[in-house]
């Protein structure tokens, strides 16, 4: 019996563009070559059914990855889609942030709070320039738990306004003997937000320059 060429093998297979992708194997031509396969087989060794569903399978695999990635990149711009508008939402609106940079305009003061788990006999804010030096310093005084709001008028420990920067603000917890330092919330408004690229967050840009991810967020007051 006269043996098939590997050439043979595939005739009657239209010729492919040259620029097209070796790997780039459509359905139409998985079936093309897997009917042409069939007529050049060895009739006294024909393809054994495993072989067969095997090739089934892996083309049922390539074709599913596909579709799915498809799928993905559908679900992907549609949650970019409604992310952007939420994030256009929130443009103008003021936020409590986790933080401990806040910014002091030219005018009006800066705002924040703390969180208290128990009362405390005394609640002390210190505000700190850019250098390290203490500003100003708010005596709060006895507090119950629960958020715990401050304001600095912006007016520093000479009687002076502040100029219009970032500043430091930390806080002290004082129960008795025992002094604890607490994470702060500053309120600042969202001027603009910068939408997540390649898998990353959301931004929200501040004013003063300051920008966080929508994950410090604390409370958006309004």
């Amino acid at each position: 019996m006269p043996t098939i060429s590997p050439i043979d093998d595939f005739q009657g297979i239209a010729p492919r563009p040259q620029q097209a992708s070796r790997d780039d194997l459509g359905q139409e031509d998985f079936l093309t070559l897997m009917i042409t396969q069939f007529k050049n087989q060895d009739p006294f060794e024909p393809m054994d059914n495993g072989e067969f569903l095997g090739q089934l399978a892996q083309f049922s695999t390539v074709n599913g990855i596909e579709s799915l990635n498809s799928s993905f990149a559908g679900l992907s711009g549609s949650m970019q889609d409604n992310q952007a508008l939420q994030a256009a939402g929130l443009v103008g609106h003021r936020v409590l942030a986790v933080t401990d940079i806040g910014y002091l305009g030219d005018e009006g003061p800066l705002l924040g709070g703390l969180e208290l788990e128990s009362s405390a006999e005394n609640v002390q804010i210190d505000i700190t320039d850019a250098s390290g030096a203490l500003v100003q310093r708010l005596e709060l005084g006895q507090q119950p738990p629960g958020m715990v709001r401050f304001t600095w008028d912006g007016i520093d420990a000479e009687g002076n306004r502040a100029a219009s920067d970032q500043y430091q603000v930390s806080a002290r917890v004082i129960r008795g003997a025992s002094i604890e330092s607490s994470p702060t919330v500053i309120e600042s408004e969202i001027q603009s937000v910068t939408l997540g690229q390649f898998g990353s967050g959301m931004s929200l840009n501040l004013a003063g320059g300051q920008r966080m991810p929508l994950g410090q967020v604390y409370q958006i007051i309004g």
